[in-house]
């Protein structure tokens, strides 16, 4: 810091108190007090204090005292994305009250997800925990003000998911479509019910939410479906969606076997022009293909990808893959679940034969083993005898034959063409939904925490959702800019030429590799998480400064950035300021 004055042409010269600081490899000066009111003999005490001389009195590091400390820099980082990203003109084209409560639960659900009571005090002059309140002009806000904004969001969703598929979308494009659910706190929402739990929360209410994506991962849209409603049945109001509100009038649709059945191809895809798809076959469909010589194994004993055709799938090419790899891994979870089924099953036997208190009734016999099949899903495999008194088991050899015969093997199904996308491009294409899962996992678990829901009211848990896939939208295009310095593998082309085939298991690149061995950047800075990389940038603070000199005015000063901070802000396009 030092002391400047500034001609004021025919006035007195302002005398300003600044401070240097480098920004891209460039020093720049900020103004931090103007004491163009106090006395020369005062300025000239500053200013010796300033130089560390003790005419004063005190020695420069007893002159000032710092009163307050923000964590500052996750905070503009995210923000300063979010404005990159241009969300918040999605939601609003000027600043007003309501857009910037969204703005700042949005950034909350990045940096530090957390209920709205907390999110509140976070902001709040009294009890806040970074700047995202003051540099946001929300310091007096409270978890109804929240609320409000959440319900005001979510009757701008439809806008800006129309916003983003015209950025992101076009005539032709793939479109990736997946489901998850996620379980539920309470019992009063509508949207809340019992069904098939991915969260392995089996009594818990849950709701369903299912996401489109680009084939990068980016989110366009989510919807939010009650927590029964099976996957299948989702897929027709999203063809809907990306049709008539989109106004896409070709797309190709990607979506897994579970979600893309045969029901919704013939009720819901066939009908549609100017909509493709890609999906897989089922294990009971691939069976068939084999039995009725469509399929022919041998074909593999040298090779791992072959394009078919079968009348049973009339317009459409079946590209059936073999994985080792894959086939190992089922052998030995079968083989492991079996093991498991047979244990629990001969705990069923010994009850029927025990001398004291023996198990007995064919009813409660079939009801313990019905559970034991239930959970391990391997009753297929075993030919069960139930009797009143007695209970015998064994593995059915031919259907474990039968179906190890097909360990390894998956067939893709597609309408798309092959002038369009070759055999190798529409295997590759099916893979990238794991582009989607990692979105849920972000949401969900790692990064945003969706889960789980305390809100009551319907509109609630929709805005509550559609408010996580929009940070989730900033968050993916931070990941972007800040890949190498990141676990990601920043260098994709390269990690998919290391692929033996389309079929084998992907490699990560050479570059992705060296940062998880040496757990540095080529710079030599440490590798991060997201996580971890924005609780480092939370190191920059925003000290409020108070000087013991008399009549002097308190400043804030910023921590100063690491070179690695610096250059983050600058892989981010955002500048660091107060």
């Amino acid at each position: 810091m030092y002391v400047v004055s500034v001609p004021n042409r025919g006035s007195p010269p302002a005398i300003l108190l600044r401070e240097s600081y480098r920004e891209a490899g460039k020093v720049k000066n900020r103004t931090l007090a103007n004491l163009s009111d106090w006395s020369s003999e005062r300025i000239e005490a500053l200013r010796q204090v300033l130089r560390g001389k003790a005419t004063v009195g005190l020695r420069l590091e007893d002159a000032f005292e710092i009163v307050r400390t923000r964590p500052h820099g996750h905070v503009a980082a995210v923000l300063g994305s979010l404005h990159e990203c241009g969300v918040d003109r999605l939601l609003a084209p000027k600043a007003e009250p309501m857009r910037e409560l969204c703005v700042a639960m949005l950034v909350e659900r990045i940096i530090s997800p957390r209920s709205k009571l907390a999110t509140s005090r976070g902001l709040r002059t009294e009890t806040l925990d970074s700047t995202l309140g003051e540099l946001l002009g929300l310091e007096s806000v409270g978890q109804d003000d929240l609320y409000a904004a959440m319900d005001w969001l979510l009757t701008k969703q439809a806008h800006v998911e129309d916003a983003l598929a015209k950025r992101h979308l076009k005539n032709g494009c793939l479109v990736f479509y997946d489901v998850s659910s996620t379980y539920f706190e309470g019992r009063h929402c509508p949207l809340a019910k019992l069904g098939h739990s991915r969260d392995g929360k089996k009594d818990k209410l849950q709701i369903v939410f299912g996401l489109l994506a680009t084939e990068e991962g980016c989110p366009v849209a989510v919807e939010v479906f009650e927590g029964n409603t099976g996957d299948p049945s989702t897929l027709a109001p999203q063809v809907e969606k990306l049709r008539k509100r989109f106004g896409l009038t070709r797309i190709v649709l990607v979506g897994d076997r579970g979600m893309i059945t045969e029901a919704r191809i013939r009720e819901d895809l066939a009908s549609v022009e100017g909509v493709d798809w890609i999906t897989a076959l089922r294990a009971p469909a691939i069976q068939k293909l084999v039995e009725t010589k469509a399929l022919q194994l041998s074909l593999f004993d040298k090779k791992d990808m072959a394009e078919i055709s079968s009348p049973d799938f009339p317009g459409e090419r079946l590209i059936v893959c073999k994985n080792p790899l894959l086939a190992e891994e089922r052998t030995r979870k079968r083989r492991e679940l079996l093991a498991a089924t047979e244990k629990e099953l001969a705990r069923i036997a010994t009850a029927t034969a025990r001398a004291k208190n023996p198990l007995r009734g064919k009813e409660k016999i079939g009801l313990r083993a019905g559970k034991v099949l239930g959970r391990f899903k391997v009753g297929k495999h075993f030919k069960l005898d139930i009797q009143d008194d007695a209970f015998r088991f064994e593995r059915d050899q031919a259907a474990i034959a039968t179906e190890s015969v097909l360990d390894g093997f998956y067939v893709i199904r597609t309408t798309v063409e092959a002038k369009k996308l070759s055999a190798e491009d529409t295997v590759l294409t099916y893979k990238r939904l794991a582009s989607v899962e990692r979105a849920f996992r972000s949401m969900k678990t790692i990064d945003l925490n969706v889960r789980p829901i305390h809100h009551r009211k319907e509109d609630r848990v929709r805005a509550h959702v559609f408010l996580c896939m929009l940070a989730y939208y900033v968050e993916w295009h931070m990941r972007r800019a800040l890949k190498p310095y990141l676990f990601d593998d920043e260098d994709r082309p390269a990690g998919e030429e290391l692929r033996a085939s389309v079929v084998a298991q992907a490699q990560r690149s050479s570059a992705a590799q060296a940062k998880a061995r040496t757990q540095r950047t080529e710079e030599g800075d440490p590798v991060h998480s997201f996580q971890t990389l924005l609780r480092d940038l939370a190191t920059i603070a925003k000290n409020r400064v108070e000087p013991k000199t008399e009549g002097m005015p308190a400043f804030d000063v910023l921590t100063k950035a690491t070179p690695l901070q610096q250059r983050i802000f600058k892989s981010l396009g955002v500048q660091l300021r107060a």
